[in-house]
Formats: C-alpha cells, sequence, structure tokens
C-alpha cells in the first residue's frame, strides 16, 4: 500500500482544489437543467441513512494505519476494500485518502494540520484537545442536525445504551460538533495460562487468583521454558500496571481484588479522589511486591518494553500474563500460526466493582467534518450502513462480515471507529452458543454473531483449523463464555464532566516510577504516604479542586 502522505503545503492545494470541484457540481445540480427525479433523489440522499447520491460524491480522508497493511486481504487497499466497496454500491461515495499516519503518530500528524487549517473533508481525532480546538476555531461542521436526519434507528439505540453522557461528548454549547465512538465494554481481564505446563507438573485448574499466583509459582520453580543460562519468566507484567483496551499483561485483577482503581477517578466517602492514592492501591502494591519477591512477577518486568512481552509469550518463554477476551486474537494467533504447541487457557478468578469509578472521554475517537464541505451528513450514512445495516438487515454484505473472523483491523475502515451497544461482546457470543446449541436458526443472528459462529463451527469440525478459525473459538467462546457463566455484567459508567481528568506528564511519570520502586523494594511500602504527599504538592492538589469543582459531590 503506497502512502499518499503530500506535505501539508501539498494537501492545502489539494482542499483548495477539491473545494472549486465542490462548487462546480453545486451549481450544477441547482441548474435547471436538474430533473424534479434527480432533485428528490439528492434531497433523499442528503437527509436519509441509507439513499444512494445520484451521482458519485467523493470525500477527502486522514487514514489512520495499521500494523500489516490493517490485515487487508491480498490486492486490497484502504481505498479499495470490503468496506469502501460496498460503500460505494450503496451510497455511491469513495474515499480519497489524503494523507495516512500509523496509529502511533497519528495524533501527533493531526494536531498539526489542526493548527495549520487544513483539514480533510473527514477526519478521525483521537486527542479531546485537538477536538475542542477544532470547535474553538470554527473548523467542524455543526452535525446536530444530521445526526437526526441520517442516523438509522438502531444506531440511535446503540448510543443510548451507554447513557446520555456519551454522546454529549461530542456537543459543544448544546451542539453535536462531533460523533464519539462508542467504547464497548471489554470485561475485566481473565488470566491466561499454559495449560500444557500445568498439566505436565501435575497441576488443578485455579478457582481464585491465589490458587492462580501458586501455579506461575510452580512454572517457575519447575523452570519452565527456560533453556540453560535462563532464568524462568514469571508472571508477565507490563511497567504502566494498568491496562487499557487496547492492551495486555497488566495487573488490573490484583488491584480489582483489593477494590483499587490506580490511574482513575473514583469517588470515596462522597468525594472524587486519585484512585491510584487510595489505602486500597497501597495494600495492593504491598501485596503485589510479595509476589516479586516469591518469583511469582517476572524479575525483570521493569526493564521490559512492550515488545519484549509479546515475545515472551510467542516464544514460550512464559506460562502466565492478564489480557482481556480478545488475547487470542493479539499475541497468541501468531503463536497458532508459527505451529506453536503451546496450549493458553483463560481464567476469570476476580470480580471487578467499578461502580464508584469515573471513566473520561481522553482516549476516545471522534468523528469530525471539515467546516464547509458539502456534505456532512456523509459521516453518519457510512456510520448507519457499516454499523447497522451490513450487520443486521443486508443479504449481499458477506465480504464486509468476513472480514471479522479474518481479523481484519479496524484500521482498515474509512472511519476508524466502532459502533455498538455497550454490551455487544456479550450478546454476540450468546447468539453463537444458542446456534452451536440449535436453539436458534443463523437467518435470526446479526452478521457479526454469524461470521463468529461459522468460524467456531470450522474450528470444531476442520482437522486442521485456520489460525483465524482457532482465535474466534478461542475468544468468543472460551473467554467471552466465561464472563457470561461468571455472572458478569458491565457496571453503569459515570464520566467527568467537561475534563478528561487526564495528569501530567511529570505526575504520570512520578507514580510510576515509585510504583516500579515499591514493587521492587527499592522503597518501603511506607514511602507510600510520601509518595502521597508529593503528588499533591506537585500540581495534584490543583488538579483534584478542578475536577471537584466541575464534578460536584451528589
Amino acid at each position: 500500500m503506497q502512502k499518499r502522505w503530500k506535505g501539508l503545503a501539498v494537501l492545502m492545494i489539494l482542499c483548495l482544489m477539491c473545494g472549486c470541484q465542490r462548487t462546480e457540481k453545486t451549481a450544477y445540480r441547482t441548474g435547471q437543467e436538474v430533473s424534479e427525479e434527480n432533485r428528490k433523489a439528492w434531497e433523499k440522499a442528503k437527509t436519509t441513512p441509507y439513499g444512494a447520491y445520484p451521482e458519485l460524491v467523493t470525500y477527502t480522508l486522514g487514514q489512520m494505519s495499521g500494523a500489516n497493511d490493517s490485515n487487508l486481504p491480498e490486492g486490497n487497499t484502504y481505498e479499495d476494500n470490503a468496506y469502501t466497496r460496498y460503500l460505494r454500491k450503496m451510497l455511491n461515495i469513495q474515499n480519497d485518502t489524503i494523507y495516512m499516519e500509523s496509529e502511533d503518530r497519528y495524533d501527533e500528524v493531526v494536531n498539526i494540520i489542526a493548527k495549520d487549517r487544513t483539514l480533510p473533508d473527514v477526519l478521525v481525532v483521537s486527542d479531546r484537545e485537538t477536538l475542542k480546538e477544532l470547535v474553538e476555531n470554527d473548523l467542524v461542521e455543526d452535525l446536530t442536525e444530521v445526526f437526526e436526519n441520517c442516523t438509522s434507528p438502531r444506531i440511535k439505540e446503540m448510543y443510548e445504551s451507554y447513557g446520555g453522557d456519551l454522546l454529549d461528548a461530542g456537543r459543544f454549547d448544546g451542539k453535536l460538533m462531533a460523533i464519539p465512538e462508542t467504547v464497548i465494554d471489554h470485561g475485566p481481564c481473565l488470566m491466561w495460562l499454559r495449560k500444557d505446563w500445568m498439566e505436565e507438573l501435575g497441576l488443578e485448574e485455579p478457582k481464585t487468583l491465589e490458587d492462580g499466583f501458586r501455579i506461575v509459582e510452580a512454572f517457575v520453580k519447575n523452570r519452565m521454558g527456560t533453556e540453560d543460562g535462563e532464568e524462568p519468566v514469571g508472571l508477565v507484567c507490563d511497567t504502566d500496571l494498568v491496562g487499557s483496551t487496547s492492551t495486555s499483561y497488566s495487573m488490573d485483577p490484583v488491584f480489582d481484588s483489593f477494590g483499587a482503581h490506580p490511574q482513575r477517578w473514583v469517588k470515596k466517602d462522597g468525594e472524587i479522589t486519585y484512585g491510584s492514592l487510595t489505602e486500597e492501591t497501597k495494600k495492593a502494591l504491598e501485596y503485589l511486591h510479595e509476589l516479586y519477591e516469591k518469583g511469582i512477577l517476572d524479575q525483570n518486568f521493569a526493564l521490559r518494553a512492550s515488545n519484549n512481552l509479546r515475545d515472551l509469550v510467542l516464544e514460550g518463554k512464559c506460562g502466565a500474563f492478564f489480557g482481556l477476551w480478545w488475547t487470542p486474537n493479539n499475541p497468541l494467533m501468531d503463536m497458532y500460526e508459527s505451529g506453536g504447541e503451546a496450549d493458553w487457557e483463560p481464567y476469570y478468578l476476580q470480580e471487578p466493582s467499578n461502580e464508584n469509578v469515573y471513566a473520561s472521554f481522553r482516549d476516545n475517537k471522534y468523528v469530525v467534518v471539515r467546516k464547509g464541505y458539502e456534505h456532512p451528513e456523509i459521516v453518519m450514512k457510512i456510520i448507519s450502513v457499516l454499523f447497522d445495516y451490513t450487520r443486521y438487515e443486508a443479504k449481499d454484505a458477506q465480504e464486509v462480515n468476513e472480514y471479522f473472523a479474518l481479523n481484519v483491523d479496524p484500521t482498515a475502515r474509512p472511519l476508524v471507529i466502532n459502533v455498538d451497544y455497550n454490551e455487544a461482546t456479550y450478546q454476540v457470543t450468546e447468539e453463537i452458543r444458542e446456534a452451536m446449541a440449535g436453539e436458534r436458526g443463523t437467518e435470526d443472528m446479526s452478521a457479526i454473531a454469524r461470521s463468529y459462529f461459522e468460524a467456531c463451527s470450522r474450528y470444531l469440525s476442520e482437522p486442521s483449523p485456520s489460525p483465524e478459525d482457532w482465535a474466534a473459538y478461542k475468544s468468543r467462546i472460551s473467554a467471552v463464555g466465561l464472563l457470561i457463566d461468571g455472572g458478569y455484567r458491565p457496571a453503569r459508567r459515570n464520566y467527568l464532566d467537561d475534563t478528561d481528568g487526564e495528569l501530567p506528564k511529570s505526575l504520570q511519570d512520578y507514580e510510576k516510577n515509585t510504583f516500579i520502586q515499591i514493587i521492587m523494594g527499592e522503597k518501603p511500602v511506607g514511602y507510600f504516604d510520601t509518595f502521597t504527599e508529593e503528588w499533591y504538592r506537585q500540581g495534584g492538589k490543583e488538579l483534584t479542586e478542578q475536577i471537584r469543582k466541575l464534578n460536584p459531590a451528589e
């Protein structure tokens, strides 16, 4: 895939050229030669979710690229793939990628074009400060009317499943200036263990978190996965300690078991408090230090980069880590594809409590439309087609829905977001299990569930199932099934009002270094109290007061 990063100067010229072309096209459509039938077709396209444009409508797009061309099938590109072909067939639209950048540099590039005011027609913004800047400088369209007219009823229902706060995140002064991504609940982290090692050592499956740690201790004592001269690796741990919806190797289950919520704002004793400063977090750090002293926690965790953690798993050097339900897709599918014999099994060993935890919008993505673009409704039409019609109604969208089972990355979509119900993860798995039990027909399933059901069926029936089919079964049935059977249900989300609660980097670094030092024993657990005092002194007090002022106690 040839990247078409053309430089900001060229981008500005292209946008100006596109503006001239749109002016000519508008004059043509509003001229006397336009038939009444054609006028009605344009009107329908601009005011309904699925109405096709009478002529091809193109839109310039800022594209976030994924690794390995987002795992697109051979021959597919970001402008020509199952998504773009279906959108062209149904709506008569085509994306024209003006620039492309990888996920790790995307925010930086968007920030540059925001300051230079050289936006493409459609853009996904994943930095809230940049979004505010775009709105304040009047660079993006008001999408209030667009959302009302060109959003399918089911998409509106999906947003409603999160309560009103999510959609309000895109509103400024009562106007909907950006369409927020729906952040689907992924549930708590599971403990992934090498079951083949457990069987080799005659160990029973864990029922509690403590059981899991005893298993890891046995792996270490028996030097599992080591060669001559190597030291055994315990529980793999990321130095960030707390994970997100797209990361593994966190220590979240340990914090959960103590009712601790570091790096999040929580309500405690009726007031909003930074969760890293609570007594519960202190006790969790003390426990992590004990795990480190026993060799259960990887002794070199503080020295490892994120790619090293993945290598430990794929190379069979470790037997335990914490990861979300999608872990079979990344990193385990690569292990399976290479012919590895490791048998990884998930275990749900703790019940998280998130009722008093505040979420923020700082990690959300938002879709915006350049001010002056002729067809701002195009974004809601794309969202309605890709996240509603192809999944629930279309009879001709098989190629689109096969992308799920093929593990094509979301960055392949023209809009790098996802829109679905809050409990979509569990709804899909329940549909799959009902179909596997013969309790429902495939014609009654959503397209996503049907695609995964077919992949899971192939995994169970074929002698040599594909890595994608293995990952589909292991994630949707083995992992999500544990959460369903364990009675997990998403807690109601509380959102910080008009602030993302993000700490300055100096406080983030201070916290990270302190927690690592306490875990490794370089500082005593009692130093936690000093850390709390210093955190407030170094700017944390003012930040806390600001957030409490914007979010008064109920």
